[in-house]
């Protein structure tokens, strides 16, 4: 590893599992302390700790919903008296498409997409603005948000509606942030095998059928997505900012074929 993010306070929501451990694994190897978050999974994110601090860094955990402001601020409000500081923020938790088509779709189950990705987000990103302002400024937000930003599928409209609303929350940062040099990405994966894809891990022959429309012909590894979260993270991408960076396997050439 390079040590491109040497000394630097990190925090990722939704640390316990998938693209989030990963990236806080390649963030510990890469010099970083790390913030591990998580929600129900208390021993994926021991397990996370436990690799952080193989790396040889700090880690702290700490547990949330994001979707409630209150908890939100003490889960930043615990990250801070530990570390002092924060440097990068990756907002990667949240939940996936119910399936559910908008006329059978309740307000619950589309509140719940909405308030956990989206509202997350803001919540989240609020925080660390606060934060990073008072300290004089710089820092790097990354958010997951998905090709489905701009995809879109039946059964997804909650999903995806969020996404949507994660990609303009983060230009609108971008613009309102450059003068502070903080810098906001978002990362859009297609198919990473994590718990997200369970079936697609379990099931062989339901994978194959999968990724027949990723020019590919494979679905993305957690670490992938980490090692791009580890270039947004560092000083070489101080000069990238309202941008998505999808890792797909080029299936965004393929909008409409199964995407």
């Amino acid at each position: 590893m390079t040590g491109r993010l040497t000394g630097r306070k990190t925090m990722i929501t939704g640390s316990d599992s998938g693209i989030g451990q990963a990236t806080a694994i390649e963030f510990a190897r890469e010099g970083a302390d790390v913030v591990v978050h998580y929600l129900h999974d208390h021993a994926g994110a021991n397990h996370t700790k436990a690799e952080v601090e193989k790396a040889g860094r700090r880690a702290v955990v700490v547990q949330g919903d994001i979707s409630v402001e209150h908890q939100v601020e003490a889960m930043f409000d615990e990250a801070l008296a530990e570390f002092g500081t924060l440097d990068v923020l990756m907002n990667d938790a949240g939940v996936d498409a119910s399936g559910i088509p908008v006329a059978d779709l309740d307000t619950e189950t589309w509140d719940r997409a909405i308030r956990t990705n989206l509202y997350g987000m803001f919540f989240c990103a609020r925080r660390f603005i606060r934060h990073r302002r008072e300290q004089g400024g710089h820092g790097k937000m990354i958010n997951v948000t998905s090709i489905h930003q701009e995809v879109a599928r039946a059964g997804g409209a909650d999903y995806d509606a969020s996404k949507g609303g994660m990609l303009e929350l983060a230009k609108s940062i971008a613009l309102e942030v450059a003068p502070m040099h903080m810098n906001v990405n978002n990362i859009g994966p297609g198919m990473v095998l994590t718990p997200f894809n369970q079936r697609a891990i379990d099931d062989p022959a339901y994978l194959e059928e999968q990724v027949q429309s990723i020019p590919w012909k494979r679905a993305a590894e957690p670490q992938e997505i980490a090692r791009l979260a580890v270039f947004l993270a560092s000083d070489d991408a101080d000069y990238v900012t309202g941008s998505t960076y999808f890792m797909d396997g080029g299936l965004m050439q393929n909008q409409g074929q199964g995407a």
